[in-house]
């Protein structure tokens, strides 16, 4: 089940790491053009560390707690190279690569969660 559990850490961890970027006021400009909104800084960071630590769960109850947190850190450095990336290259295409990343990583949620 490595190969799932790995898409969804993938697509939980660049989710989170996406909100965790646009919560900060020269990102949040870059991809929309305005600074954002208390309110909506306070509910990106929320959901960026839940889902941050929802990757974290999800990694050592399907991998074990041997394993899980080392694919977890490898989840959350590829995630993070490839926010990088989109940011520096193609700043618009954050939002909706985060959202795609999460729509991907619920169908391996999905799977595992009827196979368990």
């Amino acid at each position: 089940m490595t190969p799932l559990v790995l898409a969804a850490n993938l697509g939980l961890s660049f989710a989170a790491l996406a909100a965790l970027c646009l919560s900060l006021n020269r990102h949040h400009a870059e991809v929309f053009d305005r600074k954002a909104e208390r309110a909506a800084v306070l509910r990106l960071r929320a959901f960026g560390w839940t889902a941050i630590t929802l990757s974290l769960f999800v990694a050592g109850l399907w991998e074990g707690w041997a394993f899980g947190p080392v694919q977890w850190i490898g989840a959350l450095t590829g995630a993070a190279l490839g926010l990088v990336l989109l940011l520096s290259y193609r700043p618009r295409y954050v939002a909706p690569a985060a959202l795609a990343a999460l729509v991907a990583a619920a169908l391996p949620l999905s799977i595992l969660a009827v196979s368990a």
